[in-house]
Formats: structure tokens, sequence, C-alpha cells
């Protein structure tokens, strides 16, 4: 019997989004153009809300908006309240948000929707976002793009649409840092003021003494480097690889996926690997 959808977000999504929380929150600090212009052309008292917020660096772009964040990690809304602890934010599913319908100007769900396992799913999730916005309350979603021929990931036309995004937690706390550089001996300068002790060596043999501990100083040093070797191929060794579910989408499927939601798209688009939507509610 086949998992269901439900089950593979819990386990391709949700579980794995609270494990690697705190590392890919370091990742997450710079906001992208559009959705910075879509924020900051909201009228002067709107209010919104951030549907998968993350650590909520879209939620402060615009300070004359009022702005509610949910993500359905606690990890990232952790992370989110550490960054800023007078960020609105609240542990919410996608699908079963806790704020009243028709009760907001506009939302934003950036780099989520993907995330859901079906198309059917996914539909439901830009539905339900919808459901929170009065009539004339704008959307911008944002989701994956197949068409990535351009950057590293190097998705194309063609290929499987439904993949699994690997995420490594590489070890980059300070005591990591510190044992690498001591291992390293990474204090050239130290190294460099270093000298040998000649005292008690007659003159006519110093210089045989000098040969001598330099020789024993570049053994050293190797012994060093090898050590810094074998601790960073144990470390890469350790280090987890976490995978996330995605659907990557095709060129028009978003736009279609926001129609069936009930939406009237407005302007759509590329950005960042991203195809993106601005969507209205319309009047039933």
């Amino acid at each position: 019997m086949s998992e269901s959808p439900a089950l593979r977000e819990e386990q391709l999504v949700h579980q794995v989004y609270n494990e690697i929380a705190a590392h890919f929150s370091q990742t997450r600090y710079k906001p992208w153009p559009i959705v910075t212009e879509f924020l900051e052309e909201q009228p002067v008292g709107s209010v919104g809300i951030d549907v998968g917020c993350g650590n909520g660096k879209y939620l402060a772009v615009n300070p004359r908006v009022f702005v509610i964040g949910s993500d359905r990690s606690d990890g990232l809304i952790t992370c989110a309240r550490g960054i800023n602890e007078e960020y609105n934010v609240v542990v919410a599913d996608g699908l079963a948000l806790p704020h009243r319908d028709g009760s907001f100007d506009f939302a934003i769900s950036i780099a989520v929707v993907h995330h859901w396992t079906t198309r059917e799913r996914r539909v439901a999730a830009i539905a339900h976002i919808i459901s929170k916005l009065r009539v004339g309350g704008r959307v911008l979603v944002y989701c994956w793009a197949l068409e990535q021929g351009s950057s590293r990931r190097g998705y194309h036309e063609g290929m499987e649409q439904d993949v699994l995004v690997p995420w490594v937690l590489h070890g980059t706390g300070e005591k990591e840092k510190n044992k690498k550089k001591k291992l390293e001996g990474t204090s050239d300068k130290g190294s460099l003021r270093e000298k040998p002790d000649l005292s008690g060596i007659p003159p006519r043999e110093r210089a045989a003494a000098v040969d001598q501990w330099k020789r024993e100083q570049e053994a050293k040093r190797k012994e060093r480097l090898a050590a810094a070797e074998s601790h960073k191929s144990a470390s890469t060794a350790a280090d987890p690889t976490k995978y996330r579910f995605y659907h990557l989408y095709r060129e028009g499927e978003l736009e279609e996926d926001c129609i069936s939601a009930g939406a009237t798209v407005l302007r759509s688009g590329y950005e960042r690997d991203n195809w993106y939507v601005v969507a209205e509610k319309p009047l039933v």
C-alpha cells in the first residue's frame, strides 16, 4: 500500500525543515526584488499574511503594512522569533490556516506550494490562501521552476518534475572551526616569528643546527596537514544529508493552478529559478 501524500509531506518536508531549521535560516536573509516590490506597493495600513514565512525575512520589508507570518516548521518559527521578537508569527499548516476567511488585503507564499506532493493539494493550498483574502485582495506565489538550465542545479524541460532535493548539514559551529584551525596550525604569523634556539651551540655548528630545525618543522607541518585532512574527511562523511520533496513547475503550470484555485491571474514571470504569479481574488 502506497503512503499517503500527507505522510510523505510529514517525512520529506515537515520533519526535514525542523531538523535543518537553524542551518537553513542562516542562508535566508536577502529579500528577492519582485517580492520586495509587491510588498512595497501595498497601500499604507494594509494587512497581509506570509504563508510559509520561514525565518521571517519578508515580514519587515515594508514597515507601513502589517504582516502575519505562519510556517508549518516550529523550528523556523523559533528562528524568526530569535531574529526579531516583535515578528507576528504562528505555527500553522498551510492547508489549515487559523485566520478568518476574507480578512486580508494581500498574501505572499514564497517557495512553499511546491512542497505539496500532489497537484490536488497544491491547488488546494493556493485556494486556501485565497480564501483568506477579501475580494480584490492579491496574492504573490513563487514556486521552483523546472526550467533552471542556467543554474548550478541544472533542472531543465523534459526532466522529472517531482524530485528530492538534498540539504547537507555541514559542521559550522564555532567549536568545529576552532578544532580545524588548531589542527591546521593556521597561525602563520606565529610560525614566521618562531626561531630555533641556538643557545649553547658553537658558532661553527649553528648552520647544521638550523638545517636540522627546519627539517623538524617541515615534518611537524606535514603531520598537522595530514591530521587536518583526516579530520576534514571524517567531518564530511559525518555531515548528514536530508532530502526535501519539490515539485518543479513547468512554464505556465503555476498560472493553471492559480486559475484552478479560483483566482484571476494578473501577471506572471520568472525570477531566481522560480516561476511567480500575482493573482487576485475575484468577485464570485
